[in-house]
């Protein structure tokens, strides 16, 4: 099924909420079409394309909710996923959490978050974006593995109070890991847009390139505390733990980091250096996102945390009702705020400390402390007197993004980055972090 436009998916949606004899119906709607390139050992290994689409069919009787899912689309299965969706309402207990449909939203104009540039990629244009990465691995005598992947899509619903929202989205993501021919060297980099026109891959593979050739003779240094600057990729990892934990009911119920000895929340307090403002805007136009969330809520310019202090938290529908606050939706991406200054900006201004390409295999150690471990990779420098000195062998790191936030010593300027572990989309700057814990050294290349 092509992609729906505006008119066409709220057509269909119109004639899926005309079957409903239910006291409440919503019905969503998302599909698009997607296709990926994967090379290694500096070939293409596969390449595929994927189209779907599904619709949603939620129905209430009362606090009885019941919902069917199909990806038919002819009269006779829209509405048999009407009905089903009802029989399994009547049967279902009581939602004690239910809340009534949203009625009529006026949402943000739309982001622009549709590039028919990207749409337009085929299997060609990967292929040739690909080749244009092989080259650049084989003039420097590395080997490539590398993923590109792209899509656009849409999602739509409506309800039989009136709702109706609709955003239509593209997307690309390309990452590259490039590994020197006796595997002792590594470099990484990672880039995703909305626009394809704004990924250059040969500029990316460059700097892949450099970088595993930069690091094919590293030295073990102590574990120990060091100052460190973290690439935009390698910082998403560790903010994104704490940034999609600042959920308002984890807090009130005292299971969150933000939450208070004895009861209540940190909302409202100075938590990170005053440096630290992060926000969410959908019509940011380097990161555009949808103006609704989910479940049909406008999406705002937020600010979430501001001059360091935890200036709001996000609310379920039924959280909020229940503390008669503002419905805040959690946010579809992270913008952080920086300076003008470039990652050799902040190089230059290091007296001692430790360049980190990128931090994988994440894993939580205190959620209360948002305490993570995990380890360096793919490009790991020590600095010196404003200089790259030499590669070093990689680190576990066990620290909490709170208290890196407090140690923070400098930014750089935002860049747009894709994380490696959930796969979301920041603009965040490359950060100089003081006394960041390194417990032990990791064979990790």
């Amino acid at each position: 099924m092509p992609i729906l436009n505006r008119e066409e998916a709220q057509a269909l949606l119109k004639k899926v909420l005309s079957y409903s004899k239910a006291d409440e119906c919503e019905v969503n709607i998302n599909g698009g079409d997607s296709g990926n390139i994967r090379y290694a050992r500096n070939a293409v290994s596969t390449s595929g394309g994927i189209t779907q689409s599904t619709l949603v069919a939620q129905s209430s009787y009362g606090k009885k909710v019941g919902v069917a899912t199909i990806n038919e689309f002819d009269d006779a299965s829209l509405e048999k996923v009407v009905r089903r969706s009802e029989e399994l309402a009547k049967l279902a207990p009581d939602n004690p959490e239910f809340v009534k449909n949203l009625g009529p939203q006026q949402y943000p104009a739309e982001s622009k978050t549709f590039e028919p540039s990207t749409a337009a990629i085929d299997p060609k244009f990967r292929a040739d974006l690909v080749a244009q990465s092989l080259q650049i691995a084989k003039e420097n005598n590395v080997i490539a593995a590398g993923y590109m992947d792209n899509s656009a899509n849409y999602s739509a619903m409506m309800n039989t109070s009136g709702l109706f929202a609709y955003n239509a989205a593209t997307n690309v993501d390309f990452s590259v890991t490039l590994r020197t021919e006796d595997g002792k060297g590594s470099g990484y980099i990672t880039k995703a847009y909305n626009d394809v026109n704004k990924l250059d891959v040969v500029a990316a593979t460059k700097v892949a390139a450099k970088k595993a050739a930069g690091s094919a003779s590293a030295k073990a240094i102590e574990p120990g505390k060091y100052t460190v600057i973290l690439e935009p990729a390698a910082a998403l990892v560790l903010l994104e733990t704490m940034f999609f934990a600042m959920d308002a009911r984890s807090a009130d119920e005292g299971r969150s980091f933000l939450s208070k000895a004895g009861g209540g929340t940190k909302l409202g307090e100075k938590l990170v250096d005053e440096k630290v403002t992060i926000y969410s805007d959908p019509q940011n136009p380097e990161l555009p996102t949808s103006p609704w969330n989910g479940d049909g809520r406008p999406q705002e310019k937020i600010n979430w945390i501001n001059k360091g202090i935890i200036e709001n938290l996000y609310y379920s529908r039924y959280w909020a009702e229940k503390k008669n606050v503002k419905a805040i939706p959690s946010p579809d991406a992270i913008i952080m705020e920086g300076t003008n200054a470039s990652l050799e900006d902040l190089i230059k201004g290091t007296e001692k400390g430790i360049l980190v390409t990128k931090l994988w295999y994440i894993r939580s150690v205190d959620p209360q402390t948002v305490l993570q471990t995990g380890l360096t990779r793919d490009g790991t420098f020590y600095i010196e007197n404003g200089e790259i000195k030499f590669p070093i062998k990689n680190f576990r790191f066990n620290e909490s993004p709170v208290i890196m936030l407090n140690n923070l010593d400098a930014l750089g300027k935002p860049e747009r980055t894709v994380s490696g572990e959930s796969g979301i989309n920041a603009l965040i700057p490359p950060m100089r972090i003081r006394d960041f814990t390194f417990s032990s050294l990791s064979d990790a290349v």
